[in-house]
């Protein structure tokens, strides 16, 4: 019997075989009475295998099952093409019908789709050229997420999605009860008390950092955030690394260490992806007017990250260069920096690694009323050792800090955004019994996957989004 043979390996061999078995969906069929040509994907590349075949030999009835859409196997030789279009094609001698797809009813046919259309059929579009690249690019960064943690020691942990706790002290969540409407008694839930789904693995990375030394989370998070934005979702996945006895700056070189690691693997294994996504975003910014139009394509955006060193300044010294900058003649900004400890903006953050610097920025010794309870004081008790770090087209990518280790001091900050400190008495633990300086961040890893792609909606850079009034397949 025939081993099944990928398109992406067969194609990559370049050269004739005698017998081949490929399987896959057709994207389209074109021919005439005597011969059919149909282009075959299998998912593994963005190329087409042409498979051609002989009318006579197959006859009317079996080729007209095959239509766009349809699930086919072929059995043949491959051999030198005679077009021009590709190097080689498949002379069908078997075929195949495993799944026929309606012409009339197959929504997704050999013509352009506007995203908004796709994401209405999400459990279709990963077919198409732009969807199966994303995917494929999404599996190359979760893969190097994997590699370069366990290559410099670090223990996967796997942290609850059910909680009681809010990690981030804001009350936007999802709450996990089997209580009937109404009740309130969490007594009778089924957990005994109340829980809702997380919102962050961090505090338990951070227990397991303080036994482990290195530890990452991956995992999915779920936000109640009534933001219809191309940047947020519902449910995402994060990438939260804790470690035990860094500091700040300690914390600064492991992400852009990280950032610069899965970047870097995913333009060397996934350059045929990456070459169409900076094909398709070229031809959208010839869409935009010349003043909004990205300076620079997919690639170069990437190969920027990769060629700078991080630029790291604090947040007083950024206030001071946007208030003191003009944006543009033509552009200013919307929001305008009137106070210090007002919170930066997206066109904030990008210009200062846009315009100002012309590279990714790190920011740092943020205000400590506008940052999580957990972030360390610095000595002037009005500033703590976060940081953010920035990056073109997209602002901030990362978030992260040095965590306070006082117990005193953590106690204080959960009474201030009102976090009762027996619902996290186990977090607080750890700071009475062998507590040490430790340090984290966090990376929104489809924020990632939307940097890496060029895409502009996040919903586009996983499979089945979930946001506000969404929650499909």
């Amino acid at each position: 019997m025939t081993q099944r043979t990928e398109i992406k390996a067969l194609i990559a061999q370049n050269c004739a075989q005698q017998e081949v078995l490929l399987k896959g969906w057709v994207r389209t069929k074109r021919g005439s009475k005597n011969v059919a040509f149909i282009a075959l994907n299998d998912g593994t590349t963005l190329q087409n295998a042409q498979i051609v075949a002989d009318v006579e030999l197959f006859g009317e009835e079996l080729l007209k099952q095959i239509n766009t859409g349809a699930c086919i196997s072929v059995t043949g030789e491959w051999v030198e093409s005679q077009g021009g279009k590709q190097a080689h094609e498949l002379l069908a001698k078997e075929i195949e019908v495993y799944g026929e797809a309606d012409p009339e009813k197959y929504p997704l046919q050999p013509k352009r789709h506007s995203l908004e259309f796709l994401r209405e059929i999400a459990h279709l579009r990963p077919r198409t050229n732009t969807f199966s690249a994303i995917m494929r690019v999404r599996h190359l960064l979760s893969f190097a997420v994997h590699e370069y943690f366990h290559k410099n020691g670090f223990v996967y942990m796997h942290t609850p999605i059910i909680t009681g706790s809010d990690a981030e002290g804001a009350g936007e969540t999802f709450r996990v009860t089997t209580l009937k409407p109404g009740e309130k008694d969490y007594s009778n839930d089924f957990f005994g008390k109340e829980t809702n789904l997380t919102v962050s693995g961090q505090l338990e990375a951070e227990l397991g950092a303080l036994a482990l030394g290195k530890v990452y989370t991956f995992g999915p998070t779920f936000r109640a955030e009534n933001s219809n934005t191309t940047r947020h979702l519902s449910e995402f996945w994060m990438i939260e690394p804790e470690v035990a006895f860094n500091d700040l700056t300690d914390n600064m070189n492991l992400a852009e260490d990280f950032l610069k690691y899965v970047i870097d693997y995913t333009l060397k294994h996934g350059k045929e992806d990456l070459e169409f996504l900076t094909q398709r975003q070229l031809n959208e910014e010839k869409q935009k007017p010349q003043n909004e139009r990205n300076e620079l394509n997919l690639i170069e955006r990437l190969e920027f990250v990769l060629s700078d060193d991080f630029q790291r300044i604090t947040y007083t010294e950024a206030i001071d260069i946007l208030r003191n900058s003009k944006p543009n003649k033509k552009k200013k900004f919307k929001y305008l920096i009137e106070e210090w400890g007002a919170d930066l903006q997206s066109e904030h953050e990008r210009f200062l690694v846009e315009k100002h610097f012309k590279k990714p920025v790190i920011i740092t010794d943020y205000p400590a009323k506008i940052k999580a309870f957990y972030m360390k004081l610095n000595d002037d008790e009005k500033t703590v050792r976060g940081m953010d770090i920035l990056f073109p087209g997209i602002g901030e990518i990362v978030g992260g800090s040095q965590r306070e280790e006082n117990y005193e001091k953590l106690v204080a900050a959960t009474e201030k955004v009102g976090i009762d400190k027996d619902e996290v008495w186990w977090y607080l633990d750890t700071r009475k019994f062998g507590t040490c300086p430790h340090s984290g961040f966090g990376l929104g890893f489809e924020r990632l996957v939307l940097f890496v792609t060029g895409m502009t909606n996040i919903r586009d850079v996983i499979a089945f989004p979930r946001f506000p009034g969404h929650a499909e397949f």
